[in-house]
């Protein structure tokens, strides 16, 4: 009876302790930190970065990294390009502009690679017609001529970033991708104090990735429908043929690309200013 006794003792005692021991475990559980809360809010934190966050995970996410080059667009009868509208289509959610919205308005936009005698003959015609322009500029050409940036911003126009040493983006590292923003970002807030928030990549070429890396560093992305063989100084196209070239190019949205190293475009910008409102259309920077 003693030794049935102290069994029932003893699996009472296995039992209590047992009890225990599993309610002294779901307390701990609860007090450290609350491990169910705390997954609950690494979880959400998760999502809000994917969300909220986006272009800073740009090189962990599974943006292309494939060449896209975009050239001139070709203009027929003042239609509205199908090229650029379908890349528009397919890359504006990264920020990306080849076209405006599709009305008679038309955006003026400059490449500056470097200064070649004309700009200053272009900013006169601007003024005279009162139509402001994007000019995309280079490090070197801001560190250079800094009387035409003051201009430039002076009189309304807006200055946009070509990058500091004009590479091909999508074929250097992510870290040099990074510096020829950055770089005459710095320099023009710092020099200028100038914010800049259009970028134009150069030559055209690009991918997804660095489409989501300019975006990134907050910067809109802003391509053309219209540009012609303008940047060769050694084959100046003729005043007359230019200018017929670029009024028979225009269509609703249009950004067209000039450079201002051409003579040609500096002689008939003030024509085609005139013709280009005859058509009933707008100037605008908006993008």
């Amino acid at each position: 009876m003693l030794k049935k006794c102290s069994s029932l003792l003893l699996a009472l005692a296995l039992i209590t302790v047992l009890f225990t021991g599993c309610r002294g475990n779901a307390k701990n559980e609860n007090q450290t930190g609350d491990p169910g809360t705390s997954t609950t809010s690494a979880t959400t934190a998760t999502k809000t970065a994917d969300t909220t966050v986006r272009p800073t995970n740009v090189g962990s996410r599974s943006y292309s990294k494939e060449k896209v080059v975009w050239g001139p667009g070709n203009i027929t009868d003042h239609a509205r390009p199908q090229e650029p509208e379908r890349l528009q289509k397919q890359f504006g959610a990264l920020g990306a502009r080849f076209l405006l919205d599709n009305k008679k308005q038309l955006c003026l936009t400059f490449d500056e690679g470097y200064e070649n005698g004309y700009s200053g003959k272009i900013l006169d015609t601007l003024k005279e017609k009162q139509v402001h322009a994007i000019f995309f500029v280079t490090y070197d050409f801001a560190s250079q001529n800094p009387a035409l940036i003051k201009r430039m911003i002076a009189e309304g126009h807006v200055v946009g970033n070509h990058t500091y040493r004009h590479l091909t983006m999508d074929e250097v590292t992510r870290a040099a991708a990074t510096e020829e923003i950055t770089v005459l970002h710095r320099y023009m807030e710092k020099n200028y104090h100038y914010k800049m928030t259009y970028f134009r990549f150069p030559k055209g070429e690009f991918s997804e990735d660095t489409l989501a890396l300019a975006q990134e560093l907050g910067y809109k992305s802003i391509f053309w429908s219209f540009a012609y063989a303008d940047w060769d100084t050694q084959n100046v196209a003729e005043p007359a043929a230019a200018l017929q070239k670029v009024t028979e190019s225009t269509h609703p949205g249009a950004i067209f690309l000039l450079h201002a190293v051409s003579p040609t475009n500096a002689e008939i910008l003030g024509q085609a200013i005139d013709s280009i409102r005859s058509q009933g259309y707008t100037f605008t920077t908006a993008l």
